[in-house]
């Protein structure tokens, strides 16, 4: 701002500014005054409830209402005449389901959190521009004359740190740790992911198999309560062999309905996993089409050795102790002094306006610069403190490191026993299958001959159904847990590497 002011014509201008700019600032801040009442006024009225037996209810809870409905998610469009295969559905889910996208956006998070540490490796430097009019009156003998000084002028600030013995390098070797910590974890999250995908995925083929099966049940107990019905018309049975036809039929549409529920609730868990509403249809592979191996090829020491090296959460466990030797190197280097330098150029204009004097004006470069030396001597013990708590820090995060391993080496253990367990029951339940076959199907022609008693009939059809189960239940057994070996090893996400990580 440059000012220039001539006798009583100055005077009188610069008045009107004056009183034109306390104007239109008084109807700002009247407007503005308004307006934050108008915007206050619901945070204002919030409390805490009435009474403590009823439930709250207010305005701003129907604004949050509306406010979810809106966040609310679309979904993606589903075929619903294709049949998709498992790895359709985890390359789907790891790209529609908003876990994936809440954890890379951590990882951005923290990735511009390592750029701000780096910044401190550079300089700063701020402009400030100012321009200012003072008037005074100044005196000389007996009387007094007025001076007017329009004044401008841009500095430019300029602070470095040159030396900290480590400090800056600690930070930015913390913030890098926590990166990498954070890419670790996202990993994580797909391999949960996948894991939660599949694990629905054979929870809906089991149920898909066991609907199959109830209602070849269903058919078989229909089958035996009509011959018992045909042999009671001819006189070759009796009423409670009748009833109790109908009994095992009644309990086999029983069986069928409960399997159906289950069917359209893992159907459910499918569609949630995969970020669709729980209502999507979406048609898979029939059990049928699968194969079902017979044996693992890896030992159970390759196998923990294997989750030991590729395990996302054990390995960010391992960059929390690399954050923590971070930590301890800037604990460290604050017992040591800084040196920094500052800088501060700036441009100046004056001008001198003086009462029947001539008018006067000079401009320069002025400013200065300087070396600073920070050494804090005595802070009570607070340095030593934060040095022996990231000591600490580090033996927490190793002791962390052992614990996440022995728990990594367990789950595995298990995982690769039940593994061994499932193809054993199998190999049982396909035995327990054919032998159940055979006892049902002679079983019901001794019936028909009147050899045996409906009672021998329905109770070979009752272990038939639940060798079906058994048989089901067993291959999809074998296929969850090596679903569950994978997870634990984390073999899940060594197939999908091609997928890009923050």
């Amino acid at each position: 701002m440059h000012c220039a002011f001539d006798g009583v014509r100055g005077k009188a201008i610069v008045s009107w500014r004056i009183e034109m700019a306390e104007s239109t600032l008084g109807t700002g801040l009247r407007r503005m005054t308004i307006l934050s009442w108008m915007t206050a006024a619901p945070l204002l009225s919030q409390g805490p409830p009435v009474t403590p037996e009823r439930p709250w209810h207010s305005p701003e809870q129907d604004r949050i209402a509306r406010d979810s409905q809106r966040s609310a998610q679309s979904g993606f469009p589903i075929d619903h005449d294709k049949t998709y295969s498992l790895p359709e559905l985890v390359d789907l889910a790891e790209v529609h389901n908003p876990q994936t996208r809440v954890a890379w956006e951590n990882a951005r998070v923290q990735a511009e959190a390592l750029g701000i540490a780096r910044s401190e490796l550079y300089p700063t430097l701020s402009v400030v521009a100012l321009c200012g009019v003072s008037r005074v009156e100044a005196g000389s003998g007996s009387r007094f004359y007025r001076q007017t000084m329009p004044d401008s002028q841009v500095e430019l600030d300029l602070n470095y740190t040159i030396f900290d013995f480590g400090g800056r390098r600690g930070r930015i070797d913390a913030a890098a740790a926590r990166l990498l910590a954070t890419n670790l974890s996202f990993n994580d999250v797909h391999r949960q992911l996948i894991y939660q995908v599949q694990q629905a995925y054979y929870r809906l083929l089991n149920a898909s198999a066991q609907e199959t099966a109830a209602r070849a049940s269903l058919d078989n107990a229909q089958a035996v309560q009509q011959a018992a019905e045909a042999r009671l018309k001819n006189g070759l049975a009796t009423l409670p062999d009748v009833l109790e036809a109908r009994s095992a039929t009644a309990q086999a549409e029983y069986d069928l309905q409960a399997i159906l529920g289950a069917e359209q609730i893992a159907r459910g868990d499918l569609a949630t996993a995969m970020g669709e509403p729980a209502n999507t249809m979406i048609r898979v592979q029939p059990f049928s089409q699968l194969s079902t191996p017979e044996v693992v090829e890896d030992t159970v020491e390759q196998v923990i050795d294997r989750a030991i090296e590729q395990r996302p959460d054990l390995q960010a466990e391992v960059a929390g102790v690399r954050e923590a030797n971070a930590q301890r190197k800037e604990a460290r280097a604050a017992f040591y002094p800084t040196l920094g330098v500052t800088a501060s150029p700036t441009a100046q204009s004056l001008s001198l306006l003086q009462q029947n004097l001539a008018w006067g004006h000079t401009s320069d470069l002025t400013g200065g610069a300087a070396l600073g030396l920070n050494w804090t001597v005595f802070d009570g013990g607070a340095r030593r403190r934060r040095l022996a708590q990231s000591e600490a820090q580090i033996k927490q995060a190793e002791a962390q490191v052992q614990a996440t391993r022995d728990q990594v080496e367990n789950e595995v253990w298990t995982a690769y026993s039940n593994l061994n367990t499932a193809f054993r029951q199998r190999e049982a339940a396909t035995a327990l299958l054919d032998a159940a076959n055979q006892s049902y199907a002679a079983a019901l022609e001794s019936y028909n001959y009147g050899v045996r008693n409906l009672l021998d009939v329905t109770a070979a059809q009752k272990l038939l159904a639940q060798a079906r189960f058994a048989d089901i239940l067993a291959r999809t057994q074998v296929r969850s847990t090596l679903s569950d070996l994978a997870f634990r090893t984390g073999d899940l996400i060594q197939s999908t590497r091609r997928r890009e990580t923050p």
